[in-house]
């Protein structure tokens, strides 16, 4: 049974950086697609970002593209998001979601993490 712990949320003002981390065990992820959500109140949960464990390749939503970077580490079986740049349009709860199978922008994941707060004041 997979399991997903985040990290690294909390408070920064507009235009400073946080980095989040997805620590993974449980089971192998490494033939997985990783990636990365986040619900503001009252908004549905959207794509942020995934990446390829075994290829590394990465995608992003337009809206962070140039600002966010998603990396892992696959001795740690961590994924993390590098946020920079950040505004309060970015404010949300953060997920990191794991998937045995190719494909990324939707919620179709198989394991979530429980979500970390990021708050971005002006």
């Amino acid at each position: 049974q997979g399991q997903l712990v985040e990290s690294g949320g909390g408070l920064v003002q507009a235009g400073g950086s946080l980095r989040l981390s997805c620590a993974a065990s449980g089971r192998s992820f490494s033939s997985d697609t990783m990636g990365w959500f986040r619900q503001a109140p009252g908004k549905e949960r959207e794509f942020v970002a995934a990446i390829n464990w075994y290829e590394y390749r990465t995608y992003y939503a337009d809206s962070v593209k140039g600002r966010f970077t998603i990396s892992r580490d696959k001795g740690k079986n961590t994924m993390y998001l590098q946020m920079n740049s950040l505004n309060p349009e970015d404010t949300a709860v953060y997920y990191c979601a794991a998937r045995p199978r190719a494909g990324y922008g939707n919620t179709d994941y198989d394991y979530w993490g429980q979500g970390t707060q990021v708050t971005v004041s002006s």
